[in-house]
C-alpha cells in the first residue's frame, strides 16, 4: 500500500472535514458529542487550510486521512511559541487506520519543521485518552511536557490536554 502525503486541494476540503469529525466522535474525543461545537472547527477545512498548512494522506487513490501543520505566530497555533510548530488535528478514517498513514502525517510534518528557518522544536496537544497516538508519538521522540498541559475549555474543569514536544535536529545542507 502506498501512502503519498501532499497538501488537501480546495475539493477535498469536505472530505477531509468529515474524516476528521467522524474521527473525533467515533473515538469519543468530544465531550458533547454531534452538538459540541468544535465539530464546526475540525469540519472547517477551508479556513484551517487559510491560515495554516493542510496536509492529507492519500490511500489508493483517495483521501485517508489529514492533518494541520501550524508554524508558530499562525493563527491555528494554540501552543506554538516563537521558533516552534504544531500538530493539529491529526486524524485517520476508521478503516485505514493501522496502515502507518497517521505516522506517515506526522513524518511530513517533522519534515516543514526541519525545513522552515528558526524552527527548534514541535509541539502538539492531545487528550488522555488518545493511548495509540501517545505510543506513535513516542516512536517518533516525542516526550510528555506536562508543564505546558493546558485546558481549551476553562469553564470545564476535567478537560486537561496533555502537550508532547520534540526537540529537532536541523538536517545538514
Amino acid at each position: 500500500m502506498d501512502i503519498v502525503i501532499r497538501p488537501v486541494r480546495p475539493g477535498e476540503y469536505d472530505v477531509l472535514g468529515e474524516i476528521t469529525a467522524r474521527a473525533y466522535l467515533q473515538d469519543g474525543l468530544l465531550d458533547f458529542g454531534e452538538s459540541d461545537g468544535y465539530l464546526e472547527h475540525l469540519r472547517d477545512v477551508a479556513a484551517r487550510a487559510a491560515a495554516a498548512e493542510v496536509l492529507v494522506a492519500e490511500v489508493d487513490g483517495r483521501v485517508a486521512g489529514g492533518v494541520t501543520f501550524a508554524p508558530a505566530g499562525s493563527r491555528m497555533a494554540e501552543i506554538a511559541r516563537p521558533g516552534e510548530a504544531e500538530i493539529r488535528m491529526l486524524a485517520v478514517a476508521h478503516e485505514a487506520r493501522g496502515r502507518g498513514a497517521g505516522e506517515a502525517l506526522v513524518r511530513a510534518c517533522l519534515d516543514r519543521a526541519r525545513a522552515s528557518d528558526g524552527c527548534v522544536r514541535v509541539v502538539l496537544s492531545t487528550q488522555r485518552t488518545m493511548r495509540t497516538a501517545h505510543r506513535l508519538y513516542a516512536r517518533l521522540g516525542f516526550t510528555r511536557a506536562p508543564e505546558r498541559d493546558w485546558n481549551p475549555i476553562p469553564e470545564l474543569d476535567d478537560v486537561t490536554l496533555l502537550v508532547y514536544e520534540l526537540p529537532l535536529r536541523q538536517r545538514p545542507d
